[in-house]
């Protein structure tokens, strides 16, 4: 049974911090590239950041130079590092593991930044 079970989300002002984790359960971690997803409220879910298997990241043009994605292969755990939050940036983030057609979706954890 695959399983991945995000935290870290919380309330927090504007200009501050928060940091994400995902850990994955049921797959092999190193084998599937990784991202972070958000959706906020009436909108659709939308990119954030993803990291290959390799380590080669992407991110949305909305959140570079603010936001860093990582993975600990031996933990089986993905990060999302968030420094300079934003109003906009209020959303239910989700973790996903993809690999050829396997595709997987956390439960989601709630950021909310207060302006």
């Amino acid at each position: 049974q695959v399983q991945l079970v995000e935290s870290g989300g919380g309330l927090v002002q504007a200009g501050g911090s928060l940091r994400l984790s995902c850990a994955a359960s049921g797959i092999i971690f190193s084998w599937y590239s990784m991202g972070w997803y958000r959706q906020a409220p009436g909108k659709q879910r939308e990119l954030v950041a993803t990291i290959t298997s390799g380590g080669n990241t992407n991110y949305a043009d909305s959140v570079k130079g603010r936001f860093t994605i990582s993975r600990d292969n031996a933990k089986s755990t993905v990060y999302l590092q968030m420094n300079n939050l934003r109003p906009e940036d209020t959303a239910v983030y989700y973790c996903n593991a993809q690999r050829r057609s396997r595709d997987f979706w956390g439960q989601g954890t709630q950021v909310t930044v207060s302006s």
